[in-house]
């Protein structure tokens, strides 16, 4: 590559850098800010996040909705991996044409939009709740249930399983392990790059979920924080110091997570087996 196209390549990537990161550097500069600031489009930093805080601990539950985020995230994301490896497993180590079929109408249900499965998921919860009022509407089972199981992540671990030495395998069953055992003890911890990857894309989903959760829990002593930052916003007199205090916190966990396994995000989003 020559000094010029070098040149160019870096000035596009600064440049990209710069769109990416801006939101961000705003958000947390505004939380410093007072809502006047803010509306005004100050970009510097202020003296007020002590403040922006201390309102926000005192207009909203804080504490219980990051706890009800973290049960409804966490949750989710065991679920999710443990259902979606085994499915993908299935299909890739024990292929049919039969298989093949319920796999392709599976990718056929990645083309229907959430908002079209809403009405039928909600009618579905509510009658559940006259019998099982524990896993019906307006619990946190109700939030986590219809996310454990998606097509993505099915057809993410089946990808990554093509690449997975199927010789191992093998292996494991002449030693006399179960298929179960064949599972656990080999192709997990083979493929623990695919599950960081996949635990991140789960995670951050179902941290940043909004739509359900605002359908099926309509207790406040059960909101999330996404429903608690559009709570703050819909006021007459919105604080905007305080929202983007709100925003900020709840940024924090999804990514400190990602930057914690971000090499291994990279890898199992490339479909190394390692």
């Amino acid at each position: 590559m020559s000094k010029f196209n070098r040149v160019i390549s870096y000035g596009v990537l600064i440049i990209a850098t710069i769109i990416s990161i801006f939101p961000f550097l705003w958000m947390i500069v505004s939380a410093t800010n007072k809502s006047v600031d803010v509306t005004k489009g100050r970009l510097l930093p202020g003296s007020n996040l002590v403040g922006n805080f201390q309102n926000l601990l005192d207009t909203v539950n804080l504490v219980p909705a990051l706890v009800n985020s973290a049960k409804v995230s966490i949750s989710t994301t065991i679920l999710a991996l443990l259902i979606g490896s085994l499915a993908g497993y299935g299909f890739e180590i024990h292929r049919s044409k039969a298989k093949d079929v319920v796999f392709t109408i599976l990718l056929l249900s990645m083309m229907i939009p959430f908002a079209a499965l809403m009405v039928p998921l909600f009618r579905m919860f509510g009658s559940i709740s006259q019998t099982a009022p524990f896993i019906g509407i307006d619990t946190l089972t109700a939030a986590v249930l219809p996310s454990i199981t998606t097509a993505f992540l099915i057809f993410f671990f089946r990808q990554n399983t093509k690449m997975f030495p199927k010789d191992i395998l093998e292996a494991g069953r002449i030693d006399g392990l179960s298929e179960l055992g064949v599972f656990f003890r080999i192709y997990v911890p083979t493929m623990k790059t695919t599950y960081a990857a996949a635990a991140i894309i789960t995670f951050m989903a179902s941290w940043n979920n909004y739509l359900w959760p605002l359908v099926v829990l309509q207790s406040p002593e059960n909101q999330t924080i996404p429903l608690l930052i559009s709570n703050l916003g819909s006021s007459y007199s919105p604080d905007y110091g305080v929202i983007m205090t709100a925003i900020v916190i709840a940024t924090l966990p999804a990514a400190l997570i990602f930057f914690l396994m971000q090499k291994h995000f990279v890898a199992g989003m490339m479909g190394s087996v390692k």
